[in-house]
């Protein structure tokens, strides 16, 4: 997980999402929210250049694997549904990890360098000179979105390989990237001495 700079809202958001969904909610306190953030998929995933806001790794539109997270849950601020500020691009199963819990960093507040890659194991660490509430809060977005399970791991030793080798492009996986870069730093300077 690296920091995410927000995109900017499309201009037919406000038309498309926004009004229509206040519209609804003056109508209906309760029950299930309709969707309308679904309208505004395509542009979440362009204005992200389809990275997923956690994983921090690519994933291509047509495997229908992104969603729109509420980075603030529906469940306990339903004024914020259909405010493009509260939408983090997600894959769909990280998205559900999160569900309605508040422990997960927000990925536009994110510190830099809050997490760390052992990067042949793909295994993502909280950085060591964390400490506190912050260390505490790092350690538990890594635990509830399921960032370090087998899989996730796979991934990204498999995508350091492919960095590595050239056969993946930087923007394909842009925590690896940023982790390979600057692991590579050391050495570079070493190299100067």
């Amino acid at each position: 997980m690296i920091p995410v700079a927000p995109a900017p809202e499309p201009a037919s958001f406000d038309a498309v999402v926004r009004r229509p969904g206040r519209t609804w909610l003056t109508k209906h306190k309760t029950g299930k929210l309709k969707p309308y953030w679904a309208s505004c998929l395509d542009e979440l995933w362009l204005r992200y250049h389809g990275v997923c806001a956690y994983l921090a790794t690519h994933f291509e539109r047509v495997t229908g694997a992104a969603s729109v997270e509420h980075f603030v849950a529906k469940s306990s601020a339903r004024q914020l549904a259909y405010e493009w500020s509260n939408y983090r691009l997600a894959s769909r199963d990280v998205n559900g990890r999160k569900s309605d819990f508040d422990d997960v960093l927000d990925p536009f507040e994110l510190e830099p360098d809050t997490f760390r890659l052992v990067l042949v194991l793909g295994q993502i660490v909280v950085n060591p000179s964390l400490r506190g509430s912050r260390r505490q809060r790092a350690a538990d977005t890594i635990e509830r979105l399921g960032l370090d399970r087998p899989l996730a791991r796979e991934m990204r030793a498999r995508h350091f390989e492919e960095l590595h080798a050239g056969r993946r492009l930087p923007h394909d996986s842009p925590f690896v990237w940023a982790e390979m870069q600057r692991q590579a730093a050391p050495s570079r300077r070493r190299r100067r001495a």
